[in-house]
C-alpha cells in the first residue's frame, strides 16, 4: 500500500486510478484528437489535467509510473512496451497472463510481468493487427503480423490455443550486426567469412540452414550486404526483415487471405512473379514449401547469387528439407531428376546453430559437390569441433577448416578472388602432417 496525502491508495485503488485517467484521456482525445505527431504531447498534457482533478499528492516515482503504464497502454502495447524497448531482449513469448517469459543472450527467463486477464492479451492482439487489415476469431485463430518496428508477431487464441491466447515476438534489432561483430564473438572466423563473400560477389547460390531462433535471418542480411550495388536485388518474405542497404531494392512481402479466405499471395506466388521483374539476385527470407521447387528453376536458369533460408540441423538435413519442400509443390518428379536439380542449383550451405550456453554459432560450411549415383555428395570445408563444457556451462570448441578446398574455386577466381591455401587449412594440415612423420 503506497501513502498519499494522508490517505493509503491500496494496489485496487491504483488500478481505479488508472482506470479513471485512461477514461478522462480517452474522452479528451475524442473531442479534441491531436494529429499524429503531437499524440504522446497530447497525452501526457491530457493525462496532468485529469491528475490534477483527482486532487491526489502520489509520490513523484509512482505517478511518473502510473502515467508511464498509461501511456505504454494508449501509444504502445500495455505491458508488453517495457519489454520491447529493452535492446537486450530478442524474443518476448506471452504464454498466459501470469506467464510472460524473454529470451536474452540466447537463453529464456520468466518475467515477474502480469496481464489482468485472457481479454487483457486479446486487446493487446488486436491493437496490432487490426491496422494491418489481419484479422483473428474462432474460425481464423492464428496470425502473423509485423510490429511498426519491423518486429515480427505470431499470435494464438482459443480454441488452437487450449490454456488462452499466446502471443510471440521476435524483435527487430535496430542495430544490425556486422560480419566483424560476429567475428568478435566468436561465431565464426575471418577465414570463413573471406570465403563467404567472395562466394557472394561470385554470384553462387546459398542456403543458410539452421533451427529456429539461430540467427538465420541475421546471417542472411549480413551475406546480402556483400551483394555489389549495381545489382537489382528483389527480396522475398513472409514479414519484411531483410535491411539491404543497397540502392536498387525491390521488397515484396507475402498477403494473407482476407476473411472470406480469398486473394492470398504466397511467397511461391511471389517468386513466380519476382522472374519477371528482372532481378540480378533474389533473396528468399525463408523457404517454408512448393516456392523452393520454383527457387531451384530460377536458380538453374540464370538467376545465380541466389540466397535463402531454410530449417534444418545439419546441412545433410537441409538437402532433404530442400527436397521434401519441392515435393510440397504438388508436380511429380522421380526422385533423381529433383535431386539432380538440386546439386546442379545450389553451390553451398552455411549451417547456423544456437548452442546449449545461448551463443550462436556457424557450424558448418559445406559445398554441395554434384551426384554420384541417386545421392547428392556434399565436402565440408569448415567445421565446429565441439572440445567439451566449461563449469559455467559454456561451451567449448573450435572452428576448424578441413584442408579442402573447394571445386568452386575457379568460379571464385574468374570473379577475381583468388584465396590463398591458408583459408583452407593447408598450414594446418602440414602441421598435422609433420607431427605424424
Amino acid at each position: 500500500m503506497i501513502q498519499s496525502g494522508g490517505t493509503m491508495l491500496s494496489p485496487t485503488d491504483q488500478a481505479k486510478l488508472r482506470s479513471y485517467l485512461v477514461s478522462a484521456v480517452s474522452r479528451e482525445m475524442e473531442s479534441r484528437p491531436p494529429s499524429p505527431r503531437q499524440r504522446r504531447e497530447a497525452i501526457l498534457q491530457y493525462l496532468q489535467i485529469a491528475y490534477e482533478s483527482t486532487r491526489l499528492n502520489l509520490p513523484e516515482q509512482l505517478k511518473n509510473q502510473i502515467f508511464k503504464e498509461i501511456l505504454d497502454e494508449m501509444i504502445g502495447f500495455g505491458p508488453l512496451q517495457p519489454l520491447l524497448d529493452d535492446p537486450s531482449i530478442s524474443e518476448v513469448m506471452v504464454n498466459g497472463p501470469n506467464m510472460v517469459y524473454i529470451e536474452r543472450n540466447g537463453k529464456l527467463e520468466l518475467t515477474n510481468l502480469k496481464f489482468d486477464s485472457d481479454d487483457a492479451i486479446l486487446r493487446i492482439i488486436d491493437k496490432i493487427i487490426l491496422p494491418l487489415g489481419r484479422n483473428i476469431d474462432t474460425d481464423n485463430p492464428t496470425v502473423d503480423a509485423r510490429l511498426p518496428d519491423g518486429s515480427r508477431v505470431n499470435a494464438v487464441i482459443p480454441p488452437v490455443a487450449i490454456d488462452g491466447p499466446s502471443i510471440t515476438i521476435r524483435k527487430f534489432m535496430k542495430d544490425k550486426l556486422t560480419m566483424d561483430q560476429l567475428i568478435a564473438l566468436g561465431s565464426i572466423t575471418q577465414p570463413m567469412a573471406s570465403l563467404l563473400r567472395a562466394c557472394v560477389i561470385a554470384r553462387l547460390n546459398i542456403i543458410v540452414s539452421g533451427g529456429t531462433g539461430s540467427g538465420k535471418t541475421t546471417f542472411l542480411n549480413i551475406l546480402s550486404s556483400y551483394i555489389p550495388e549495381n545489382e537489382r536485388i528483389v527480396t522475398i518474405e513472409d514479414a519484411a526483415e531483410l535491411k539491404l542497404q543497397q540502392p536498387h531494392v525491390v521488397r515484396l512481402e507475402t498477403k494473407p487471405p482476407n476473411i472470406e479466405g480469398k486473394h492470398q499471395v504466397s511467397i511461391r506466388d511471389l517468386v513466380k512473379n519476382s522472374l519477371r521483374m528482372r532481378p540480378d539476385r533474389i533473396v528468399i527470407g525463408e523457404c517454408r514449401g512448393g516456392e523452393a521447387l520454383d527457387m531451384l528453376q530460377a536458380m538453374n536458369t540464370g538467376h545465380d547469387g541466389s540466397l535463402t533460408t531454410l530449417h534444418a540441423n545439419t546441412p545433410r538435413d537441409a538437402l532433404s528439407r530442400l527436397e521434401t519442400m519441392c515435393l510440397m509443390s504438388g508436380i511429380e518428379l522421380p526422385v533423381k531428376v529433383l535431386r539432380e536439380q538440386i546439386a546442379a542449383a545450389i553451390d553451398l550451405i552455411v549451417q547456423q546453430a544456437r548452442l546449449k550456453d545461448g551463443t550462436r554459432k556457424i557450424t558448418a560450411i559445406s559445398e554441395v559437390s554434384g551426384m554420384e549415383g541417386d545421392t547428392i555428395t556434399m565436402t565440408d570445408i569448415f567445421k565446429f569441433q565441439q572440445t567439451g563444457v566449461s563449469q559455467d556451462g559454456k561451451v567449448l570448441g573450435e572452428l576448424r577448416p578441413t584442408g579442402i578446398r573447394p571445386a568452386f574455386s575457379q568460379r571464385l577466381e574468374a570473379a577475381g578472388y583468388r584465396l590463398g591455401p591458408e583459408i583452407f587449412g593447408a598450414n594446418f594440415n602440414d602441421m598435422l602432417g609433420n607431427r605424424r612423420r
